[in-house]
């Protein structure tokens, strides 16, 4: 086999195969065949079914001679046994050559494909050779590797490859007219090329018909809808699904069990930050003498600072209210929603239950705080993101498990009004995701205020002696006992993905328990979308109003057009001080992922307005592709750095290099001169040694000093010297 291919690329055997080598022997073929009608269609045959064997390219070029030779009957009946032929031929090769091997060597990762194949292996064949994803040599060769049996391999390509084989045979026998330039205009040849290029979108919608069909059939579709649009869960996502579809005017009805506005405006978000800004106040008290000060106190009881958490909550409320969304025309039903069919949602209130049918269904039923199975835990009632707002006493002795953005506000929090926090993180260090020196600077700060940081240490257990609650961590082997009061668990959220009909529907979920969606965020069935928490793959209150509005608009006006949504410019920031922001790549990222790029960083410590705010600390750290201004990353850590990277996520959103913040004028003194000065430092590390060179020897030139023959002398360094000309400024 490696002969033939050698012999086949080393001999240019390919121009055999191709358009210009046929019409130029066109007529000898023709009168050949009507001479020898059996044995040229056996020639042809043998030599197609060798071809797609042995995975040649021409294929394609041989179907349309086909058309040219034999007629549209004949060439289609050929082409369509010789072509299935010949790719069975092929998957046998790597069934018996290469499956075991891989198969062992690769089994555990394709356990998912293999029971795929095993259970949907003839559809998901067809969908290939109808719509072809991958070429069809390469479909050929990959499905050996598979359990899928010869014989439905055989019949389900035959079938499946027979509507493109009709399409490019007919575009054959219209090319075998060509015999002038008038010829190539003609309707019938201009029509067969129309239909070679839109055959895969009508295939594709034929394909997500039958894939239609199948997941519906045992569904009973109603006559008449109710509503366009119902949507589960009444926070971010639920929120502005809702007020797009009713600013389309649509029919929209919107299901909430507990209160509108969700996580985000009751245990999350808001809270938080308001939380986040009293103990902020209280640590500038403390820096006092920094500010010129001799001396600030503060008295303050925490029931009132927790009062004053609800009365900021309750000032927001309005804005998430079921009297503001039903003035915009939503009907906003406090209940119980089930989904009882793909097109029928039940919702239980406290009148009653009531059943509506509708167009489309948009889950955005949230998430929860993830308590784990460590011995003991559960049985203390450990406070969450969810409850934690309703402590009215300070815990002496606090204990927060988990080291990400969550566990590390509340630490902070917590310490600055005068808990004694020890917080606990398995993994080697905290905010495990930001880069490692962004994660250094967070913990060093956290132990400077009296917070006990346990980085690889592991919770074993809690255990509760004579009233005496303790943790148990392991680190190295080694058991450390940790006393509390309270215990914040913090170690991630899980999408709310039961008691709402998903299950009766065989909805799946995926690897992260979140619900499985397509690009479109549709689930198995078209019609049902979710976004949000409950969708992931991020669990930010931003992310969830941004994929609402592909679900919604999608959901409404997906017959038309869909979108698939972007994930690409994601901002997230921790709110901890320093504060910690970024969007797109980091540093740690782009070097796990082998991403090569240029990395520029401005410490503010260097930043006038950060100096006379004492904030004199943090970075601003941007990576770009090589030899380009084009932002790939942004990391900003310092006082108000998640408003400061805004510019840098539009500037991704919208193709902007870092050449456009360098020319923006930008107030001083502001924060915001940071990301300018880090635009500034880029570009004086593009500043080569060559160029430096002739720009000195110009204006000795302008000044008299030098000939013009020395300016042209130093040209030529300009393309040689391609030398850093300004050494990176030492950090501060």
């Amino acid at each position: 086999m490696v002969a033939l291919v050698g012999a086949f690329f080393a001999f240019d055997l390919g121009h055999f195969f191709t358009l210009d080598y046929f019409k130029s022997q066109q007529a000898a073929i023709g009168e050949y065949q009507a001479a020898h009608p059996l044995q040229t269609a056996a020639i042809f045959f043998v030599v197609y079914v060798a071809l797609t064997a042995l995975s040649f390219p021409g294929a394609t070029v041989l179907t349309l001679v086909a058309g040219a030779i034999f007629g549209l009957a004949w060439g289609t009946v050929i082409v369509s046994f010789a072509s299935s032929l010949g790719a069975t031929l092929a998957f046998l090769a790597t069934r018996f050559v290469l499956r075991e091997s891989i198969q062992r060597k690769f089994g555990d990762k394709l356990a998912v494909i293999n029971s795929g194949i095993a259970k949907d292996g003839p559809f998901y064949l067809f969908t290939l050779r109808l719509v072809p994803v991958f070429p069809f040599f390469v479909i050929n060769l990959a499905m050996g590797l598979t359990p899928l049996k010869t014989w439905t391999f055989y019949w389900v390509s035959q079938l499946g490859m027979l509507a493109g084989t009709l399409v490019y045979v007919n575009a054959g026998t219209e090319i075998a007219k060509i015999d002038s330039l008038r010829g190539i205009l003609s309707p019938a040849l201009l029509a067969s090329f129309t239909l070679l290029g839109i055959f895969p979108f009508i295939a594709s919608w034929l394909v997500n018909a039958v894939k239609a069909r199948r997941i519906y059939a045992k569904w009973k579709k109603p006559a008449h809808f109710d509503r366009n649009v119902i949507v589960i869960g009444a926070g971010s996502a639920g929120l502005v699904t809702a007020y797009i579809a009713a600013a389309v005017k649509a029919r929209i009805t919107l299901v909430e069990k507990n209160r509108m506005g969700g996580d985000c405006l009751y245990t999350g978000c808001v809270p938080s930050k308001a939380l986040i800004r009293s103990a902020k106040f209280l640590s500038h008290a403390h820096r006092a003498r920094e500010l010129g000060m001799a001396s600030a106190t503060v008295e303050f009881d925490f029931a009132d600072v927790m009062a004053r958490v609800q009365r900021i909550v309750a000032a927001i409320e309005p804005h998430d209210s079921v009297e503001r969304y039903a003035k915009l025309g939503v009907d906003c039903v406090t209940g119980e929603a089930r989904i009882t069919s793909p097109w029928s949602v039940e919702i239980m209130t406290a009148t009653g239950a009531r059943t509506l049918t509708t167009k489309n269904i948009v889950i955005a039923a949230g998430a929860r705080p993830f308590i784990p199975p460590i011995p003991g835990l559960a049985e203390i009632n450990p406070l969450t993101s969810d409850n934690v707002w309703s402590l009215r006493k300070l815990p002496a002795r606090l204990v927060v498990l988990g080291g990400g953005p969550i566990g590390c506000e509340l630490t902070q929090c917590f310490a600055r009004f005068g808990s004694q926090v020890t917080q606990v993180e398995m993994l080697p260090r905290l905010m495990v995701r930001e880069d490692l020196e962004v994660s250094e600077m967070v913990m060093q700060k956290f132990r400077a205020e009296g917070v006990t940081v346990l980085v690889g240490h592991k919770a074993q257990r809690v255990v509760v002696e004579n009233g005496e609650k303790t943790l148990v961590v392991e680190n190295s082997g080694r058991e450390t006992r940790v006393p509390f009061d309270e215990l914040l668990c913090a170690v991630g959220r899980v999408a709310n993905t039961a008691g709402y009909g998903l299950e009766e529907l065989g909805i799946p979920t995926s690897k992260t328990q979140s619900v499985e969606l397509n690009e479109y965020l549709q689930t198995i069935y078209p019609n049902i979308y979710a976004a949000g928490d409950v969708a992931g793959p991020y669990q930010f209150t931003h992310t969830a109003a941004h994929m609402a509005w592909y679900a919604v608009v999608n959901a409404l006006f997906g017959r038309f057009k869909k979108f698939k949504v972007d994930y690409t410019v994601i901002p997230w920031a921790t709110f901890t001080e320093p504060e910690v922001a970024r969007v797109g790549l980091n540093e740690q990222e782009a070097r796990d992922k082998s991403i090569a790029c240029e990395i520029t960083r401005y410490d503010i410590g260097e930043l006038d307005r950060a100096i006379a705010d004492e904030e004199a600390h943090g970075f601003v750290k941007v990576l770009t592709a090589p030899g380009s201004d084009r932002i790939l990353g942004a990391t900003i850590v310092g006082d108000h750095a998640g408003d400061l990277l805004a510019e840098f996520v539009l500037a991704m959103k919208h193709g902007l290099g870092l050449n456009k913040i360098l020319g923006t004028i930008h107030t001083y003194p502001t924060l915001a001169e940071a990301n300018k000065f880090a635009a500034g430092v880029w570009k004086r590390a593009q500043v080569t040694q060559g160029q430096v060179d002739f720009l000195a020897a110009f204006n000795a030139y302008m000044r008299g000093d030098l000939s013009f023959k020395g300016v042209l002398g130093a040209l030529p360094g300009v393309l040689r010297d391609k030398r850093p000309a300004y050494a990176a400024e030492p950090k501060t």
